[in-house]
């Protein structure tokens, strides 16, 4: 097992141990448990760097990685429905959206192809972090701290651009899984550009 893949590994060890220190009473176990979810995060983005950087990418990799991050948003967002934090309905949307696509990616590997991360699933998954540990400091933080206070006017506005960039990430995947089934080509998520036309495009001479 390459490092990559074990760091990996260690992310899907530390889920229970988060949902564990998550579901006390103790705020100061609460931002602990914040530290663990943060951590487990970062691996996320440290495996993939290293495998691609030291061309390590495996097929059980490619299996774990999206496994490990899953059960991690999952596993924090099941114990904010159990302290009342959220709502059932918000939190089954993302894990349902969740559930779907990785069907849909079984799907396509049956057919020979893996459906790579598009950027618009990233960008959820980076909102999806920013709401789960905005809702655990504002949850664990004494009240008139002006972090606490912070997170308090954060919480759902960052709830309602993950829940929104939950669902259309999940159109991009099936769209393009529908285009390519069309097009008799491999299916890819689709390219969006994520840029702002802040200017106008200079005539041509």
């Amino acid at each position: 097992m390459n490092l990559p893949n074990l760091l990996t590994l260690i992310r899907i060890l530390l889920v229970p141990v988060f949902l564990v220190v998550f579901l006390t009473r103790s705020k100061a176990l609460g931002l602990m448990a914040a530290a663990i979810f943060v951590l487990a995060a970062i691996t996320d983005g440290f495996d993939g760097y290293l495998a691609r950087k030291h061309k390590a990418v495996t097929k059980l990799g490619q299996f774990l990685d999206p496994l490990a991050d899953k059960l991690l948003i999952s596993a924090a967002l099941i114990g904010l429905v159990e302290v009342k934090m959220i709502t059932t309905w918000s939190a089954m949307l993302i894990i349902g959206r969740e559930m779907a696509v990785t069907g849909l990616r079984a799907i396509a590997a049956a057919e020979g192809t893996v459906i790579a991360a598009g950027p618009w699933g990233k960008a959820k998954t980076v909102f999806q972090i920013i709401f789960i540990v905005t809702a655990m400091l504002h949850r664990s933080l004494p009240e008139g701290l002006w972090l606490d206070t912070l997170a308090d006017v954060l919480f759902l506005p960052t709830l309602w651009v993950a829940v929104g960039l939950t669902v259309w990430s999940a159109i991009d995947y099936f769209a393009a899984y529908y285009r390519g089934l069309q097009a008799g080509r491999p299916p890819r998520p689709l390219r969006f550009r994520l840029k702002l036309p802040l200017r106008r495009p200079k005539p041509k001479s």
